[in-house]
């Protein structure tokens, strides 16, 4: 058995290695990880002093530090991921330019042969509404979702053949065979981040209005997390993910309707319209949600 002085994290160490299968060839492997709960607990406490130990337990500390966003303890924390994804995914990912990344090179590698495809559930219309979404509410009949998969098949067998020719074939640079690929194509890297970044990220891309693909890696990597720092993953689930902050304009509109008026009454008060309107009846119905749970 190794023996090892790191701080060791139970969860993490039973799943690191493994890797979660992710879209239809993709996945998430945690590979590798620095720190624990504790390690934000001992960082706050270098901070506040010695006598915090006296007056919060590790969990309310953790919970206080992630309520008032004091975020430096939990960049103490850090993980490594392998991940393998679509291109497209990848672009979108790499947008979060707070971590640490080494991908798969084209110009020093062969192109596999693979390429995303969508499950048929996940071939849906454009929406009208969001220019960047799909229309998750429209029926598409199953024809046209099984069309739209072989064509993709299809273009993914001719580009890949004249990949092959261009790259072997006629001994063209693999640096210029590569540009007729597609962003299906499906690429490799190593991705490294500290925890308060990578909490970041998945309160961003586990949000519903997220690309369906990118949400599926965050789900994945989420069930790492949750199991790595579960203390730190309640408060941010509480404090975060689940949280209902109220802009100024919506906390007039609520007044309002303490003292009775109607929701579109004080949305009216409040000059609420448009997106940040609809923004706001979809809190109060959440809010509606979680009293018809409580049975209050």
């Amino acid at each position: 058995m190794t023996v090892t002085a790191r701080p060791l994290s139970p969860g993490a160490e039973a799943l690191l290695g493994r890797e979660v299968p992710v879209l239809d060839l993709g996945f998430v492997q945690p590979i590798d990880y620095m720190g624990n709960d504790i390690d934000i607990v001992q960082a706050a406490r270098v901070s506040y002093g010695p006598s915090t130990r006296k007056v919060h337990d590790d969990r309310g500390l953790l919970r206080y530090l992630m309520r008032h966003r004091h975020t430096t303890p939990f960049e103490m924390c850090e993980v490594k991921f392998r991940c393998k994804m679509p291109i497209f995914v990848a672009r979108q990912w790499i947008r979060h330019r707070t971590a640490n990344v080494n991908e798969m090179s084209l110009r020093y590698s062969e192109a596999p042969d693979e390429f995303y495809v969508p499950a048929l559930e996940h071939v849906t219309l454009q929406s009208t509404t969001n220019r960047q979404g799909r229309d998750a509410d429209t029926a598409v009949p199953a024809k046209l979702r099984e069309r739209v998969r072989a064509l993709l098949h299809t273009r993914h067998e001719q580009l890949y053949a004249d990949y092959q020719t261009l790259a072997g074939e006629l001994g063209i640079a693999r640096e210029l065979a590569r540009t007729l690929l597609p962003v299906s194509l499906y690429t490799q890297w190593i991705w490294k981040i500290d925890l308060h970044n990578l909490l970041h990220f998945l309160d961003l891309r586990l949000d519903p209005h997220a690309q369906v693909e990118i949400r599926l890696f965050a789900e994945a990597m989420a069930g790492f997390v949750q199991a790595w720092v579960p203390l730190s993953w309640e408060a941010f689930v509480d404090y975060r993910r689940e949280a209902l902050p109220f802009t100024r304009v919506e906390g007039v509109a609520l007044s309002h309707l303490l003292r009775g008026a109607s929701a579109d009454e004080a949305a009216a008060h409040a000059g609420l319209q448009g997106r940040e309107l609809r923004e706001f009846l979809d809190k109060l119905a959440r809010v509606r949600a979680l009293t018809e749970e409580s049975g209050t």
